[in-house]
């Protein structure tokens, strides 16, 4: 019989929200998101290898549009009020080798900065392991029914790059506040409406609040952004549990706040 090669490629490319360094395959990066705002015009992306390999790198400028859902889905055309920073960008090397625990910067310019309007531009850059090539018959597997399969797995990283220009008018509301507790654990849902020239990234808060006072903290989740050109992200998470809090009476006061604390929207939902 015939064998037949069957080679799959599975690319993971993840966005980075929660945590200043990110790590997917062996490859971690640092920080999770660039924000070129004012008068920096240059900023440095930090590379890790910790795998026990060496590892190439290609680099790329990429686009993504974010669902309300919170997901990215990769596009070629700006949607309406959507603008991509890749004309206003400038970034070296293109391609890096890091050895086991080796580490390389990369190295992101903001040019043209006269032909910027005001609002933000926004792309991504995807940092994606070049598969190492080796001969056909040295991995393929041959299956019981006589296919030889090679499965390759390529990891990849994305982050998003942001330039900012002007006065930013965004707003947000938290709106449509519902509370579950059918399951295991309660959860509340709410949409996080924006308004204005630029995205949000920043943390929301859950507490609750008891009828005779008593405040807990029952949610907390950091890194929760909502892009340009979206006016909306639905949202929902799970509460954390103690006997001391009873989620069926007294209120849920929610607020959203960015990087520096700022608080930029908060609403409540009263229990009944």
């Amino acid at each position: 019989m015939t064998l037949k090669l069957l080679r799959i490629f599975s690319i993971c490319s993840l966005i980075i929200f929660s945590s200043s360094i990110y790590a997917q395959g062996d490859l971690m990066v640092m920080p999770k998101r660039l924000v070129f705002d004012g008068s920096q015009r240059a900023q440095e992306i930090n590379l890790a290898n910790t795998g026990t390999d060496s590892t190439t790198y290609a680099i790329s400028i990429v686009q993504y549009k974010m669902t309300e859902e919170g997901n990215f889905v990769e596009i070629s055309d700006p949607e309406e009020n959507q603008r991509f920073a890749t004309n206003f960008l400038r970034y070296y090397p293109r391609r890096v080798t890091l050895a086991p625990n080796e580490a390389q910067t990369v190295r992101i310019q903001v040019t043209r900065t006269g032909d910027l309007e005001n609002g933000e531009y926004r792309s991504h850059i995807y940092f994606r392991a070049v598969e190492k090539q080796v001969a056909l018959g040295e991995e393929a597997k041959e299956d019981s029914e006589g296919i030889s399969i090679n499965i390759k797995t390529v990891f990849g990283i994305s982050i998003p790059i942001i330039i900012r220009e002007g006065e930013s008018t965004t707003t947000i509301d938290l709106d449509d506040l519902n509370l579950d507790t059918s399951e295991t654990a309660p959860k509340l849902s709410l949409a996080i409406k924006r308004s204005g020239n630029m995205s949000v990234y920043g943390t929301l808060s859950v507490k609750h609040i008891s009828p005779t006072g008593t405040t807990i903290e029952v949610g907390l989740v950091k890194g929760i952004a909502v892009y340009t050109p979206n006016i909306k992200r639905d949202f929902s998470l799970n509460l954390f549990q103690s006997p001391e809090i009873d989620y069926t009476s007294g209120k849920l006061l929610v607020t959203y706040s960015d990087e520096n604390g700022k608080l930029l929207g908060k609403n409540e939902f009263t229990i009944k």
